[in-house]
């Protein structure tokens, strides 16, 4: 069956934080590097925090 919406939602804000943060490294903007991380952090610790595993999503998503 696949993940509740809501979950997915969560993953997705951070594969967008994730892509973000590579992102702003390229650029090699110290502040958009430091609002990048926060923002990856904090999705990071709500999906955590909600039980939704963004390792193992990530993992998928460097396989498929």
């Amino acid at each position: 069956m696949g993940r509740p919406v809501f979950a997915e939602a969560l993953l997705e804000r951070v594969r967008q934080a994730r892509a973000a943060l590579e992102e702003a490294l390229e650029s090699e903007d110290a502040y958009s590097v430091a609002v990048a991380e926060d923002e990856l952090d904090d999705a990071v610790r709500v999906a955590r925090g909600l039980g939704v595993d963004v390792e193992e999503d990530q993992m998928e998503t460097e396989e498929g």
